[in-house]
């Protein structure tokens, strides 16, 4: 099946300006009195187990099936109140090591619950074991919060994480500062609070959290939005990108910045033709876009190569896209169907 091809757009929308402010300062004092993990470590000592090619009901009538795919534990599979939204991986970040998915998840209380923010997910695709850790915002004297936003992508490039925050831009967290309350104070707190309260951390019980370090927020508010970010190692210099799900006429519009980023003036941006997009990334020239359509339908994988799109079927809501060992993988989002997938490129 083939479709519209995307179409050069106004890049100047996306423009994003440093906003790095006590950030980094917040994040140094914490790091301090906590003490960090390496990814490795976390790994090692992760306390959950997921399932290769369990929770088959992700995908649908999807033919052919993915060469692969990881589902979380029952207990994450079935939760009401956690849904994964993006995916990356440790190719995306350039740096050696042993092959892991990174998916961020929000928050979606049930009232009286309080509300507990985004997490990450570190899964090895070699030993299935994976482990949370709780995304914070740290303050120059030490206390800490939960950072409430949807969370929709998350891209690695070197030691940072980037995370799509719809509205403002792109929040930048450090995986040199993963740090470990058990290691610090023996256990994991009170489960039900989270912060700093006479000496000893809380963090909803999680052991690991990380601190933002950075901000790159959007230069004019509302003039685009972030529901989604991946990373482009085919191009010299690499490209982050960035773009907007939006559900009704107009379609959304992706962007491209180089890595590192600079003055955040972005290098390219394209009007998308597609409704629903919820993940993008370029690579070898060509687009690949992620797109839902229902909680029970099968989404579809659009690749656009040269102005000309074709369609590839795909699970059933297909989130954020990350491209390692030449495939594209993605994270469905719904109960009892969520897994990380991947099918050639």
């Amino acid at each position: 099946m083939t479709a519209k091809g995307m179409v050069p757009a106004d890049k100047a929308p996306f423009t994003l300006r440093r906003a790095t402010g006590t950030l980094a300062e917040g994040a140094a004092r914490l790091a301090a009195d906590i003490g960090a993990a390496a990814v490795e470590a976390v790994l090692e000592q992760a306390n959950r187990k997921g399932v290769r090619k369990g929770a088959p009901g992700a995908l649908g009538t999807m033919q052919p099936r993915p060469a692969d795919w990881y589902a979380f534990d029952e207990k994450d599979n079935d939760t009401a109140d956690w849904y994964p939204q993006g995916l990356t991986c440790r190719e995306d970040s350039g740096s050696a090591g042993a092959p892991v998915f990174v998916a961020s998840w929000y928050f979606k209380p049930t009232p009286p619950v309080a509300e507990r923010g985004i997490r990450v997910t570190f899964l090895s695709p070699v030993t299935l074991r994976y482990q949370h850790a709780l995304l914070v915002e740290a303050k120059p004297d030490g206390s800490y919060g939960p950072i409430n936003i949807h969370a929709g992508g998350i891209a690695w490039y070197g030691e940072h994480l980037y995370v799509a925050d719809t509205k403002r831009g792109l929040r930048v967290f450090d995986v040199n500062h993963i740090l470990d309350l058990r290691a610090a104070q023996g256990d994991l707190g009170d489960p039900t609070r989270i912060g700093r309260d006479g000496g000893k951390f809380h963090a909803f019980g999680y052991r690991y959290v990380i601190p933002q370090t950075d901000f790159w927020r959007v230069a004019t508010p509302e003039a685009a939005r972030f529901s989604f970010v991946a990373v482009d190692r085919s191009t010299s210099p690499h490209a982050l990108v960035s773009g907007e799900y939006v559900d009704e006429a107009p379609a959304g519009r992706v962007a491209r910045w180089d890595l590192p980023l600079g003055d955040g003036v972005p290098r390219d941006a394209f009007a998308v033709p597609h409704l629903k997009i919820q993940g993008a990334v370029s690579s070898g020239g060509r687009w690949y876009l992620s797109q839902t359509v229902d909680a029970r339908s099968n989404g579809r994988l659009i690749v656009d190569g040269g102005g000309k799109a074709t369609i590839r079927p795909f699970p059933i809501g297909p989130e954020d896209l990350t491209v390692s060992g030449g495939r594209v993988w993605s994270v469905t989002e719904f109960r009892n169907r969520r897994v990380i997938f991947g099918v050639p490129l």
